[in-house]
């Protein structure tokens, strides 16, 4: 079947969008030597900023050329569910009631650890909350983690290729880690109930390899930067007199099992996420500054991702159906790296008769190639929102971000394909 015009431009928005994700520093560089118009290219150089922009001028095209009606009705007909848990989960989570529990609980791990404090608390960061992500879902798990390295070791001036492998590494752990079941990984859920998964069948198939990757990936960051790491001082802890009273903690931790127990509902979790606001606004002083815009960002360049990505259906799915079990392994790895990996399992979804092999390999791709770029998979944009503040210029460069993901990227491959 011959692609629309729409189809077609959506496409080459799309492959324009991803450009525009290497090229973000450029525009940072223009709002620094061009500040007659410096809002416009500060604008255009937020990373989370790009897939939504495009996104409306996708939509002012529909607008022209189909008329209105037909342009409101694409925009009514697409799913912004994942945006909007994705914003909801996102400020929850890095609420300071659930960020002191989870650093305790982060401590305690890092006890057992036999390393220096700095050397134990990076490697658990990057072992251990990712696979918690399994449980509390990704987005969750990216929050956490990305806060927690930025409060013990980006606000302290490491390194540059510390920076880089930190962030590669805990990308595609994220992407990993969330396949202990079959409810917290995007990719994951967008088959599991077709597939009939459950979180024991993942478990079994892909839960004890990806935390072995996992593992491993953490270990080796760990082991290539333990000098850095274990010449840097942590912060020190917070006085008794700044801690959380357990109850207050208890009730958010509620609030973020019902935010997570009812993604796909979002009457549900929106309505939880405006009881934490008022809770937030009742009880400021058990609170620190909410990041509702860096949520907001990220549920913008979600939705972007959302709309543009609906037009690509056309070349995905024929690109999928074309591949055996095999090639497709490769295939999503490669193909996650230019577009959302949930959006290729759910193509896969579609496609009828598939044999288990073929299946599995598909979703372990997607999971594969979930750090490769900011994109890749949807947890990604909140690191990265988290986390740029650091790098030079606040910006990540897409190319040194693929670099550094690439050696845990293939840990992974090793651990799927040879396990």
């Amino acid at each position: 079947m011959m692609p629309t015009t729409i189809q077609l431009i959506g496409a080459i928005l799309f492959a324009i969008a991803i450009l525009h994700t290497f090229s973000t520093k450029f525009f940072e560089h223009l709002a620094h030597t061009r500040p007659a118009h410096a809002g416009l290219w500060h604008l255009l150089g937020e990373v989370e900023a790009v897939f939504g922009f495009w996104a409306i001028v996708l939509i002012v095209f529909m607008g022209f050329t189909a008329g209105l009606d037909e342009a409101v009705a694409y925009l009514d007909t697409r799913n912004y569910t994942e945006p909007m848990f994705v914003f909801a989960i996102m400020v929850v989570a890095a609420s300071k009631p659930v960020m002191q529990f989870a650093s305790a609980l982060v401590r305690m791990i890092a006890r057992v650890v036999p390393l220096p404090e700095p050397v134990a608390t990076y490697f658990t960061i990057l072992a251990a909350v990712p696979l918690l992500g399994s449980f509390i879902t990704e987005p969750a798990a990216m929050t956490l983690a990305a806060l927690m390295l930025r409060e013990r070791y980006y606000g302290q001036g490491i390194s540059r290729h510390l920076m880089y492998v930190t962030l590669g590494a805990l990308f595609v752990n994220v992407s990993i880690g969330g396949t202990l079941t079959n409810f917290a990984a995007p990719p994951v859920l967008m088959v599991a109930s077709t597939w009939g998964w459950d979180s024991l069948y993942m478990l079994s198939h892909f839960g004890w390899k990806s935390a072995i990757a996992v593992s491993i990936n953490a270990a080796a960051a760990t082991l290539i930067f333990h000098r850095e790491l274990a010449a840097l001082t942590l912060p020190a802890a917070r006085a008794a007199a700044d801690d959380v009273p357990a109850p207050m903690i208890g009730i958010h931790l509620f609030m973020l099992f019902l935010i997570v127990a009812f993604a796909h509902h979002p009457p549900i979790f929106l309505g939880v996420f405006l009881m934490f606001m008022g809770l937030a606004t009742a009880y400021p002083r058990f609170q620190e500054r909410l990041i509702l815009r860096e949520g907001l960002m990220v549920a913008f360049f979600l939705a972007g991702l959302v709309v543009l990505g609906g037009q690509q259906a056309w070349w995905l799915q024929a690109v999928l159906t074309k591949m055996d079990a095999t090639t497709v392994y490769f295939g999503a790895t490669a193909l996650t790296a230019i577009t959302d990996n949930a959006a290729l399992t759910y193509l896969a979804s579609l496609v009828e008769g598939l044999s288990d092999e073929f299946k599995h390999a598909v979703v372990a791709g997607a999971v594969t190639g979930g750090g490769l770029t900011v994109i890749a998979n949807a947890p990604n944009p909140a690191g990265m929102s988290i986390l740029r503040r650091d790098f030079n210029q606040g910006v990540v460069n897409p190319l040194g971000l693929f670099v550094a993901a690439v050696p845990p990227t293939l840990v992974a491959i090793l651990a799927f394909r040879v396990l």
